[in-house]
């Protein structure tokens, strides 16, 4: 039977042995390789990955070929996936578009995280003028409606690039988290670690960054994790709306969009793209759900 941490340490010191007792990070790293649904989908995630960029290269077809005697043609030896109506192949044209998905799932959710982190800690921190400003942007932000500004926004932005959709996705998703770091940063600012760097003349953005930011890490990494299927989802929903990426681009959305109107003749431009999101947002959720147990301290599971 495994002795308790402390017992463990009275008993080395003791003996006159140095002890190590093992960080919080140790822990939760332990608690994320002991929970299967992290491993599962871990595991998935990264055969998603190695699939969407390796499948291209081994594919004998390219991205842009078309087999012009081959239009719609179910799956087969030569296309894997099939073709679509102009004789694209569907297996590469799949992969192109599962690899832009994620990068945009990634990007997005590491840029709103970001957005709601440095937004909700000034405002918890300086309170006063700066918290009103910072969260009257934030609740103007919340009752605007998404679609409706993007309605607005697309005409301006249409061939800018994939990129400005992330950064109008992230701009439009970091709202409810900068409420949470808001609240979070109330309590922490009032820490014996934080009055002592502010009595040690420690500059304010400093105190934010080094010392408040990095104590609700825990947060922000799960939020991240959340956000990144978020991000997912709502780019194939604006893609399938023709509010996303656009050609010769391709995303797991825009072929979804393109493959819905011949799913039921020519099920092989649908299903299988919109098989692959299905896994991939539910192997980002799988991560998401364990980490929110191994780096809450509350929950049942570590209690």
């Amino acid at each position: 039977m495994s002795m308790p941490a402390e017992r463990v340490a009275d008993t080395a010191e003791a003996e006159g042995e140095e002890v190590r007792v093992p960080g919080r990070w140790s822990g939760v790293l332990y608690e994320v390789l002991r929970t299967p649904r992290v491993l599962f989908g871990a595991a998935l995630l990264l055969a998603l990955v190695i699939a969407a960029w390796v499948g291209p290269l081994l594919s004998p077809w390219d991205f842009a070929e078309t087999d012009i005697i081959a239009r719609r043609e179910p799956p087969s030896a030569e296309h894997w996936f099939g073709t679509d109506s102009i004789g694209r192949d569907t297996f590469t044209q799949t992969m192109v578009g599962l690899q832009k998905s994620i990068i945009i799932g990634l990007l997005a959710a590491i840029l709103t995280t970001a957005i709601a982190a440095v937004v909700g800690a000034f405002a918890g921190y300086f309170l006063g003028a700066t918290d009103r400003v910072l969260m009257w942007i934030t609740d103007l932000a919340l009752v605007l409606p998404n679609f409706l500004i993007l309605a607005i926004l697309y005409p301006a932005l249409r061939g800018k690039g994939w990129l400005v959709f992330v950064i109008l996705l992230a701009a439009l998703a970091w709202m409810v988290t900068a409420k949470m770091v808001r609240g979070m940063t109330i309590s922490l600012k009032e820490r014996e670690y934080v009055l002592a760097a502010r009595y040690m003349g420690v500059s304010h953005h400093r105190i934010i960054f080094r010392h408040i930011l990095p104590n609700m890490s825990s947060l922000l990494i799960v939020d991240a994790t959340i956000n990144v299927s978020a991000a997912i989802i709502a780019e194939t929903s604006l893609s399938y709306f023709g509010f996303g990426v656009q050609p010769p681009d391709v995303s797991l959305g825009s072929l979804i969009a393109d493959g819905s109107t011949q799913s039921l003749a020519f099920p092989w431009t649908f299903w299988f793209c919109t098989g692959l999101l299905v896994v991939l947002v539910m192997a980002v959720n799988l991560i998401g759900d364990g980490l929110r147990d191994a780096l809450d301290p509350q929950s049942k599971r570590r209690s």
